[in-house]
């Protein structure tokens, strides 16, 4: 494996002190290939919570520093994380139609939300092949409230999860590809080295709109996924069309 999956950049930047206290402290050095990737993903699923950052476009201590995340944010740090640890992994982007964000976006702004959300996921090489790794964005702890709210559901396209088993989602870390919002995806951009490469041409929210975001939406989001996460999932208008995926025939594909 080249050492283009394995080098920082300036978003993956593992060689910062607060990565590089957080492997010692943990000791991942001394685990087996298949917990260097276990360790970190778990510590990233939950213990950086589901949350909205200032930016996408955010270097992984940032991330650590905030301790909240959400898919890009939680990726750039998982993906600094890895390397680290001496696991390959490259950057997957798309973007996701914002139906996925309802409930979690207040309604009032839902409708300056943009369509197509940014979204992406990590892939890892492991056992001679490319994994998906997506099920580290909702913490436990926001998953089980919507399983708890939608105990009957299968398929959830809302609230920040896009999955069709919910109450099964693959989301730990079993040496296989991991997804939580694979059904809400409708645009694949394709694989880049890094994050850098990616956000170097791809941003959102700029202008106007990104400031009210950096200044006032996402906090309000924030504050609506703390209620959630102890179990306050509000209802969103539209019944049971605004909990299923938009009919598409996209189909994302394992990694090859």
């Amino acid at each position: 494996m080249t050492d283009q999956y394995l080098s920082p950049t300036p978003f993956l930047d593992f060689d910062a002190t607060p990565i590089q206290r957080l492997i010692a402290d943990r000791d991942w050095l001394s685990l087996s290939q298949t917990d260097r990737i276990g360790a970190p993903y778990d510590f990233v699923r939950n213990e950086i919570l589901f949350g909205y950052n200032s930016d996408d476009a955010l270097p992984a201590s940032k991330v650590l520093a905030d301790g909240y995340g959400q898919c890009n944010t939680k990726g750039t740090l998982l993906m600094a994380l890895l390397r680290a640890l001496g696991v390959p992994c490259r950057f997957h982007g798309f973007t996701i139609d914002k139906r996925l964000q309802r409930g979690v976006v207040p309604e009032l702004v839902y409708p300056l939300a943009p369509r197509n959300i940014i979204h992406s996921w990590v892939e890892i090489y492991h056992g001679g092949q490319w994994l998906n790794l997506e099920g580290f964005i909702l913490d436990a702890a926001v998953l089980a409230a919507l399983q708890d709210a939608f105990p009957q559901r299968q398929s959830l396209c809302a609230y920040g999860a896009g999955t069709d088993c919910l109450q099964n989602p693959q989301v730990e870390w079993r040496g296989a590809s991991t997804y939580i919002q694979k059904t809400g995806i409708n645009h694949d951009f394709g694989t880049f080295d890094d994050p850098d490469t990616f956000y170097a041409s791809h941003r959102q929210l700029t202008g106007i709109k990104g400031l009210l975001y950096r200044l006032i939406v996402r906090h309000w989001m924030n504050h609506r996924v703390k209620k959630l996460r102890r179990g306050h999932v509000p209802s969103i208008p539209g019944g049971e069309a605004s909990l299923v995926p938009t009919q598409s025939d996209f189909k994302t594909k394992e990694a090859i």
